[in-house]
């Protein structure tokens, strides 16, 4: 049906000038954080150019403070603004408001691509899955079974208007508040001085989905955090949400009595704001993570970073950034990537990375030597 739609509207060449661009996102926090690789192309593109990001509220603390960003506009609590009538229409309100020359929508979505055009917006790129990108007047095919980067995906969109997508990695930089901020944590428990590995146990929910099996199990995290902490001399820091007290609480249950009493493991689960989660794994010596938005949060403020992931293909979700690596055990998963959920008998003793695999790639990539 969407193809029957497209050829209502007639495609267009990119605009030769942008003076207001609107990139649409809204969610979630890793898609967020890997489109920051196509806001760097955007920015290079139309370095004139006010540029506003249409965010979620989950989301938009990842880009508070960006200095790629001109604006935010924040699109509610939703994980698609559209996908209502009421929200659909307050979403074109906003847009028609902020009169945008051109909208870089991410957004694989049939609404989306109608809810711009409805915002009068004369430019309108966006990716085409399956038909669904039918009122985007610039269009980007997307082969839903084919695994690409989502990164990659979302940069085919800035292809689509001419410009250069090779080169570019997620980046959201450490803010100087932020790293006052997560020094004075550390003073708090006298590490401000010590090495430290950051694990965050947390991941699989937000407003667009539920994929608990995304979580290597809590044990797990223990035990390689105690063989980190012990060949590395590191002290240990557990980060997470506010809503992930039972799964930090897990891996604390877990550790040595002697890391503890030492110490040298503590927690800050549900404490600190995005900005200074990000400036806390980028001063640690390592982030551990699971595929989780704040471990792409991260990768892209520059930590050394470790995710693991099981039911979730690294070819769509590895971290986009060049100081990091993907742990996983080759596994069967779906072809269409999270949308498609994951495997029922999915089982991480018998189908994921084992402790032993993951402390031998983690050495091997800090090259630690024994």
């Amino acid at each position: 049906m969407y193809r029957l739609l497209a050829p209502l509207f007639p495609r267009r060449a990119p605009p030769a000038a942008v003076r207001r661009l609107l990139l649409v996102l809204p969610c979630c926090i890793g898609d967020v954080v890997l489109a920051t690789a196509t806001l760097q192309a955007l920015r290079r593109a139309y370095p004139q150019a006010h540029i506003t990001w249409a965010v979620g509220s989950w989301s938009k603390g990842v880009l508070e403070g960006h200095p790629l960003l001109d604006a935010l506009l924040d699109t509610g609590a939703a994980a698609l603004p559209v996908k209502t009538p009421r929200g659909l229409w307050q979403f074109v309100r906003q847009v028609r408001a902020g009169r945008y020359d051109l909208a870089v929508s991410l957004v694989r979505s049939p609404l989306m691509s109608a809810a711009l055009w409805l915002a009068g917006v004369p430019y309108r790129a966006g990716p085409d899955s399956g038909g669904r990108g039918f009122a985007y007047n610039i269009r980007a095919p997307i082969d839903p079974l084919l695994p690409r980067h989502e990164a990659e995906v979302y940069l085919d969109v800035a292809r689509a208007l001419n410009i250069p997508g090779e080169g570019w990695r997620a980046y959201v930089p450490v803010q100087d508040t932020a790293r006052a901020a997560a020094l004075a944590h550390l003073a708090r428990f006298g590490l401000e001085n010590t090495p430290l590995i950051v694990l965050n146990p947390a991941g699989g929910q937000n407003p667009g989905m539920t994929l608990d099996s995304k979580r290597w199990p809590p044990p797990y995290f223990a035990e390689l955090g105690a063989r980190l902490a012990h060949k590395t001399g590191a002290a240990l820091l557990l980060l997470a949400g506010p809503k992930d007290a039972a799964l930090v609480d897990g891996v604390w249950r877990h550790l040595p009595a002697a890391l503890i009493a030492q110490g040298r493991a503590q927690r800050l689960d549900g404490a600190l704001s995005f900005a200074e989660s990000a400036a806390l794994a980028a001063r640690a010596l390592l982030y551990i993570g699971n595929d989780t938005g704040l471990t792409h949060l991260a990768a892209a403020a520059g930590a050394k970073t470790v995710m693991i992931l099981g039911p979730t293909d690294p070819a769509r979700y590895a971290p986009f950034a060049d100081n990091a690596i993907a742990l996983w055990k080759p596994a069967l998963v779906a072809r269409a990537g999270v949308a498609a959920g994951a495997p029922r008998d999915w089982d991480w003793a018998r189908d994921g990375i084992s402790v032993d695999a993951a402390e031998s790639a983690v050495l091997e990539f800090l090259a630690w030597q024994a």
